[in-house]
Order: structure tokens, then sequence, then C-alpha cells
């Protein structure tokens, strides 16, 4: 399926990078306790408070009921500019960090995290008593300096240690609750459904790197199957407690949500995954083809009317070139959240239609009844939305025609000049220093050059297919390339060639995650080897900047965000580590998926993946990194 470059990827959706800390959470055996006790978790001795500390609780406490009103508040408070109100810079883990935070700090409520190097900070520091504070949260300078305090200090690697693991029901898994994935993301519930009118009951609310101030993007619930080592999957936030006159953590087995049952064998048992086990659990509801139909098409119909607004003051305003990518007018008037979103109901839309044999004529003359004014002098209908809707352009520069989707062909050539650029870049910079590395890279980008011309084609675009300028792949780029590539442009061409790069990742994940998965993954997991080696050649190149980060990621584990600083540090043996397993599971999906189907190419790919996988191990010996490196349960054939 096709994809504009500009769209965002929707699984996940732009994520935040981490490592899970090593350490487990606490664990415990006992019973939750009774919800209908309504217990509050009060020391008999209270905690002496003073006015220098961030907030103050006084006896309020954590309860079912508070929870309760979190998850209301959530539901109601918490919309896609909530921290561009408030100008507050996110990533992921910020971002829920911070929406549990001010909650509580709103009502006077404990709250607490745990830093990366093992520290625990809260409502009851002091650290910020030099600086005002106010009644109202958002002007509290004392409250804020906090909050900027904590999110570089905190990641998803410290989520374990503040959560803990829930039943998965409609009444534990509510707005609020996070989704945490290993190693990778986290986010959390902002809407639950319980009515079959959304591709999942749960909507999620997600932000990204690089930190900034954005909006936060809108998503439906995703996730692998998680860890019980990792603590991973649905999780909530824990209670800080005052016991003996100190403030620390309710056990996590005491809490009254708490469950391990999505840790189990059984608990995807008659489903296709995770995902699709947490959506029975939440809504088991077996809704009538034709119900579920009109539910979901009148979900779109809302988006895409509330969409039109959005997209006429963002021409408006942008059309001259005045709203870059990155800068606060863009974040304002783009759409990408919202598009993800219109795009999975497409797609779920298609999908009933598909399984159930609905009368396609019938299906397609009720979109056509639904009219959508997209300008004052155009109008287009819900089918014709639906025809394109995987060409939607979030970016508020482009034209209206764009913005819907009607600019296919031309998108179609645009994505191929990109790839075209992305193989001269790799000829350029790897011909000669890696070979084998570039002749795996350029065969993936063909392979993509050729699969927009299959689209090309099924599109019935008119004009004819530019020619690709065919490049002699064993021949070294010409001397003044070089010159320019290791001179005063060196910094420009490696940061241009990092967005292409990027957007080649954000294309492959919208064209093909839901069609193609395991390709997908294969593809971006390339894709991130050449931002690694990009990165390396921006620090090694001495350039000034920070390299540039991508809007949004695929839901595929990204690189770390501690990458670079491990490559230099004591951590840099685990960062091998995991690379060693990244490159060890690509050797095992080149030999699942092209074995019978192409030996030739599941030879070679492999082969490219050995070589990596030596240097890895050369570095590892050569830093003495200590026991041997993991390897694969069982080699590759060849």
């Amino acid at each position: 399926m096709p994809f504009l470059v500009f769209l965002l990827v929707i699984l996940v959706s732009s994520p935040c990078l981490g490592q899970m800390l090593d350490e487990s959470v606490d664990q415990g055996l006992s019973q939750m306790p009774d919800e209908s006790t309504n217990q509050i978790w009060k020391s008999t001795n209270q905690v002496r408070e003073s006015t220098d500390q961030v907030w103050e609780v006084g006896d309020r406490r954590w309860t079912v009921e508070e929870e309760r009103r979190f998850e209301k508040w959530v539901d109601e408070t918490i919309t896609e500019d909530f921290f561009i109100r408030y100008e507050i810079p996110t990533d992921c883990a910020d971002a829920v960090y911070a929406i549990r935070w001010i909650y509580a700090r709103i009502n006077h409520l404990p709250a607490a995290a745990t830093t990366r190097d093992g520290k625990w900070i809260g409502h009851w520091s002091t650290d910020w008593k030099h600086i005002p504070t106010h009644p109202e949260w958002y002007m509290d300078v004392r409250f804020r300096a906090a909050l900027r305090y904590l999110f570089p200090m905190t990641w998803t690697g410290t989520l374990p240690f503040d959560t803990y693991p829930v039943r998965i029901s409609s009444d534990s898994v509510a707005p609020g609750t996070l989704f945490l994935l290993t190693e990778s993301h986290t986010g959390m519930i902002g809407h639950v459904f319980l009515d079959g009118s959304q591709a999942h009951p749960l909507q999620t609310w997600e932000s990204g790197l690089p930190v900034r101030v954005r909006k936060l993007s809108m998503g439906y619930f995703f996730s692998m199957k998680p860890e019980s080592s990792a603590r991973s999957g649905l999780v909530k936030f824990r209670w800080p407690i005052s016991k003996n006159g100190e403030w620390k953590y309710l056990p996590v087995q005491e809490h009254p949500f708490y469950s391990e049952e999505q840790y189990t064998s059984d608990f995807c048992k008659d489903s296709a995954d995770f995902v699709e086990a947490v959506a029975r659990r939440i809504d088991p509801t077996n809704y009538a083809p034709m119900e579920k139909l009109l539910k979901v098409m009148g979900t779109i119909t809302r988006y895409l009317k509330e969409r039109i607004p959005i997209v006429l003051t963002g021409y408006e305003q942008c059309h001259d070139g005045d709203c870059p990518d990155g800068s606060e007018a863009w974040e304002i008037h783009s759409t990408p959240g919202r598009d993800g979103i219109i795009i999975s109901l497409m797609d779920h839309l298609s999908k009933i239609i598909e399984s159930n044999h609905l009368d396609r004529g019938m299906v397609k003359r009720m979109m056509e009844a639904i009219p959508i004014n997209i300008s004052e002098n155009r109008s287009v209908t819900f089918y014709d939305v639906y025809q394109n809707h995987l060409w939607l352009s979030p970016d508020p520069e482009h034209s209206i025609e764009a913005r819907w989707g009607l600019n296919k062909c031309e998108m179609i050539h645009a994505q191929r000049l990109t790839t075209k650029n992305s193989i001269a870049f790799i000829e350029r910079v790897y011909r000669k220093r890696d070979p084998q590395y570039a002749d795996f890279s350029i065969l993936q980008q063909q392979r993509l050059l050729g699969k927009l011309s299959e689209e090309w084609v099924r599109s019935e675009c008119r004009e004819p297919l530019p020619t690709v300028v065919k490049k002699a792949r064993l021949s070294p780029p010409p001397k003044g390339l070089i010159e320019a590539r290791w001179g005063l442009e060196k910094c420009e061409m490696i940061k241009a060639q990092i967005r292409v790069t990027n957007d080649s990742i954000t294309f492959i994940e919208k064209t093909y995650r839901k069609k193609d998965p395991e390709y997908a993954d294969f593809s971006i997991r390339q894709q991130r080897v050449l931002l690694a080696k990009l990165s390396e050649g921006w620090i090694t190149s001495e350039c000034k900047e920070p390299p540039p980060m991508p809007e949004k990621k695929g839901w595929l584990s990204p690189p770390r965000k501690d990458s670079i600083e491990t490559r230099r540090g004591l951590k840099r043996c685990e960062a091998i580590h995991e690379e060693i397993r990244a490159v060890n599971d690509s050797i095992a999906f080149i030999e699942k998926t092209y074995r019978m189907k192409d030996p030739e190419y599941a030879d070679f790919s492999i082969r490219q993946q050995h070589y990596l996988l030596g240097k890895l191990r050369e570095e590892w010996t050569g830093l003495e990194c200590g026991e041997s490196p993991s390897r694969p349960e069982q080699k590759a054939g060849k």
C-alpha cells in the first residue's frame, strides 16, 4: 500500500527510546485488597511537611476513588495540544510522568519518581525551596522547575520501578493507565470506547523524540506480548505512602488493580495477538457487521469534518513556507496524529467489509452519499477519501488537494526521487569504505523503488514514470564528490541524508506495516543501521549541532536514546550486546522469509549480517567486555 513520506507511522507512533533497568520491580504474592473497603493508605505517624517542598499534601492520599477522578480528568482534560498550551517540552516518558504529576499537584496528592541514578524524588523534595510557588500549577515556577529536573532524570527504563501491572478489564484499564513497550516506548490511555465505534477500544496519547513542545499524538493501543521480567505491558502508577515518618511506595501486589494475568501463557489464547486479546477483554461484545460498519463510518466522518478547519487554517497560515517542520507553527497546524487515526480506522473499515463479505457496491453508494466539504469551493465524498486515505498529507505547507490525498501520482514521484537520492548517498559515502554494506543497503532501496513503480502502474498515473538513472554499483564516486564529502559541506550532507533516511522509515512504516509487517520490520532495521552509521559519521566529523532526529518512529524497537553516549562510556559493551542480538534476529528473519522464496538473496543478505556480526565481535574483544557475546541458537543455513 502506498504512502506519503511525511505521514507519521501508525503504530506506534513516534517512540521514545530507552533500555529497561536491570533490577526488577518489587514483587509479591499476596491478594489485592478488597476495593469495597476503600482503604486509605496512611501511616499512623504522618510525615512532617515543610513549605520548602514542591507542594504539600496534608492527609491527602491515593485511593480507588481518587484514581477514578484521575481517570475522568485525563479523559476530559488531556488533548493533543495540552503541552503546547502550557509550553512544556516532552518525549514519551516525560509526557506520562508530567500528566500524573500535574494532576497530583492540582489535587495535593503524593507523587514520586525513580531517577536514572536510583534516587527517589517527589512532592516532598526541597531542592527548589529558593524558587517562588503559586496556587495555579502552570504559574508555579517551583513546580515547573521540578518538572524540568524530572524529565531528563527519568525515562522508559525507570517506569517499571514507578508502576505495577494491572488486570485487563474495563474497570481497571482506563484513561490514565500506561502502556509500556520493553526497551522502547510508552504512552497513556486517553479514552476507552465500549460501543464498537473505533478500531480498538483503547485510544492513546503519545509523545516522542526529539524532546520539544509538541502535540500529543493520538493512536490506538499497540503492544507486543509484554514481558513479566521487564514489567512491560499495561500498567498504572504506584501509590506513595507515608510510613514511619518517610515516603515509600505501597508494595506492588497491594495495589487495588494489581494482576499479572497479561503475562500468562494462555492470555492470548483464541486471539491473533496481544492487542486483540486486550480488545476482547475490554469490550467483549460481538457487533453485527452492518452495525459495526455504520459505527466506524460515523467515527471516521466526525474525524474528517473536524480536520477540515484545521487544514484550511494551516494552509492560510503556512502555504507561503512559514511553517517548517519542527517549528511551533508546524506543531500547531500539522495533523500527523489525527491522520494516523483516520488511516487506522480506514484500514479497520476495509477489514470489516472484507471479512464479512459485505456488498461492495452497497458500501460504495453509502460512502458516496457522505459529502466532505474540504474548502468553500471544493467537495469530495467519503468514498474519495477512503480511496486516497494513505496519501493524506499532514504538512500544513502543502496544498489543500495534497492534504486530502488528491495528488497521489505526484507523491509517488516525490518518494521515488527521495529513494534515488538515498541510493546516490550510499554510493557516495559507503562504496569505498564499506562496499558490502553499500551493496546490501542499495538492494533494499531498489526493492522500494520497484514497489513504488508497481503502485504507479496500479494507480493509473498518466505521466510516464521517470526513468531511473542506472549507476555503476562498483565504480567509486568522482574525486570532486569525495572532496565535497570530506570538506566543509560534509556535515550538511550527513544531516540531509539522516532526514532522507528518516523519511524512508516513515514511508516503509505507513506503506507496509499493515500489508507486510515482516518486510516492514526487516527494512526498517536496515534503515536503523544506516542511521547509526550516519550518527557515527556525524560525531567523528565533529559536526557542531546534534544530529537531526525523526519526528516519529515505527513501533519496531528503535536505536536507544543513549546509543551515542554509550559508545563512548562504560555501557558500550551492553550496546554491542544489544546490536548483536538485533543482527541475530535479522538473520533469523532472512532465513525464515527468503530461504525458500529467494535463496540467492538469502545467502547474500545473511553474508552481510555475518560481516556485521564479525565487526561487532571484534569491537567486543577490543573493549575487553568479558564473557562472549550471545550467539544465535542455530546458525542460519547457507
